[in-house]
């Protein structure tokens, strides 16, 4: 059986290791595995690659408290998903609405860049998550990364699907998954991603849900 998401959770010994150094240099921060937010029952789950050192790491909410969660929290206020356009805090009040926020990779990994075997070993967890998604849901995947993390979930081949921003695929069970550049620092602040260019993916996924 597989398991089941803990914060307890060290499968992964290089990250486990490196989330014990940041808790003895940090003991405020949550750093341990982030677990997923928002609603139990969602319509759209959002997958990014993994907590920030100051953000969800911090506070133990995804994309809570550091810049990638700013255009993200903002256009999901904007169409409808969540009560309030910022989460900056556990305890401020943010509730989404259909919808929920997951990593395909659940720790802060050092340099931001988790290996290939964690990306794989965490999977378990994207997986149970797609797997209880209505067979009419919509995932997006910010980033590469976290769009093969999702084709691995569900048992596809990257070439079958090639990630690029905007673009549409189909998941078995009749579920779409949706692909967008990630919200980071780097790509909004190059205008690699606009809001704009954000906002018209969750034109494209308001339009799916209906």
């Amino acid at each position: 059986m597989a398991p089941k998401f803990t914060t307890a959770c060290t499968m992964c010994p290089r990250l486990a290791a490196h989330l014990a150094d940041v808790r003895a240099a940090c003991p405020d921060y949550h750093a341990r595995p982030v677990p997923p937010f928002g609603d139990e029952q969602p319509r759209l789950l959002i997958v990014g690659l993994a907590p920030g050192m100051h953000g969800a790491n911090r506070t133990g909410r995804p994309f809570t408290g550091d810049y990638a969660g700013v255009l993200l929290y903002e256009t999901l206020h904007r169409y409808g998903f969540s009560n309030q356009p910022e989460g900056v805090a556990p305890d401020d009040g943010l509730v989404l609405h259909r919808c929920r926020i997951t990593n395909a990779v659940k720790c802060l990994p050092p340099q931001n860049k988790p290996t290939p075997e964690e990306v794989k070993t965490c999977n378990v967890y994207l997986e149970q998550e797609i797997g209880a998604l209505a067979e009419n849901a919509v995932v997006l995947a910010l980033g590469r990364i976290a769009h093969d993390a999702v084709l691995r979930a569900a048992a596809l081949k990257p070439a079958l699907c090639t990630f690029a921003h905007g673009a549409r695929h189909v998941l078995p069970g009749g579920r779409l998954l949706f692909d967008s550049y990630h919200c980071s620092r780097y790509n909004t602040q190059t205008r690699r991603l606009t809001p704009a260019m954000f906002h018209e993916v969750f034109e494209a996924i308001r339009q799916s849900l209906g």
